[in-house]
């Protein structure tokens, strides 16, 4: 490995000790060895601090940090990304899962086809690890216009070059920062490419903020309107083509 390989694996978490000892067993078990795991707890009040020490006191790699106060995952995002040293960050959320091949198999399509900024398709799970037979195809490459529909693009899927690139700072909307930030990055980069295999699992979970699809209108309204600054109708038709997504159940 060469000395500029460090991937930075950016993890913000809140109250999830249920799932978030299996998300860094993932990460123990990757294939690829260069890699630093920084864990950002917003201020979670079950064992979830007390499970990321264990991990970070067994491996050196792992750093973990706790916010003061809850103040939302775009800012533990953001205070992950400001605390990585990698030349390289990749994203994962606390619930989810990483094949052990990960890291290896997208650094390697990043550096051979020159891309600076890649996703790859994901599976989905339950709330108990069992696979749902829904799986997610990645798309070759996805711009910001495409980004902007419906976001095909799984968040812990995702993985960028920063030492090209540089470090973001996350909007900070409750749901869908992740949308923004992959909006900020296609404003340096003019694609996402897609890595087709799968590589990452996606938990479904009850009750959680993006199953309950009609609160997340509000979060869609303010990152067209408040972030990107789309014009009105603009930002009504992407809502509209969102929902109906959603009912038909094209995603």
């Amino acid at each position: 490995m060469g000395k500029n390989d460090l991937i930075s694996i950016i993890m913000p978490t809140y109250n999830c000790s249920k799932f978030i000892g299996k998300s860094i067993e993932s990460v123990l078990n990757q294939t690829y060895p260069k890699w630093e795991l920084i864990i950002v707890d917003d201020h979670s009040d079950d064992d979830t601090p007390i499970i990321a020490k264990e991990f970070q006191n067994k491996d050196e790699r792992i750093k973990y940090f706790r916010l003061e106060k809850n103040s939302g995952a775009a800012c533990a995002r953001t205070k992950a990304m400001e605390e990585a040293r990698g030349n390289y960050m990749a994203f994962l959320d606390s619930d989810d899962l990483w094949a052990k091949t990960k890291l290896e198999k997208q650094i390697c399509f990043m550096k051979k086809n020159n891309i600076n900024i890649s996703c790859t398709s994901y599976e989905k799970i339950d709330e108990n690890g069992k696979l749902l037979n829904k799986a997610v195809k990645a798309i070759p490459k996805v711009g910001y216009d495409r980004l902007l529909l419906d976001c095909p693009v799984g968040n812990s899927t995702v993985m960028y070059n920063a030492e090209k690139l540089g470090k973001f700072s996350v909007p900070n909307i409750r749901k869908r920062n992740d949308d923004a930030l992959w909006l900020q990055m296609l404003k340096k980069e003019p694609y996402i490419y897609g890595y087709p295999k799968v590589l990452v699992r996606y938990r479904i979970r009850k009750n959680s903020i993006s199953e309950n699809k009609l609160s997340l209108i509000k979060y869609h309204w303010q990152l067209y309107r408040d972030i990107e600054h789309l014009s009105v109708i603009r930002s009504i038709f992407h809502i509209c083509f969102w929902v109906l997504i959603k009912l038909f159940k094209i995603k």
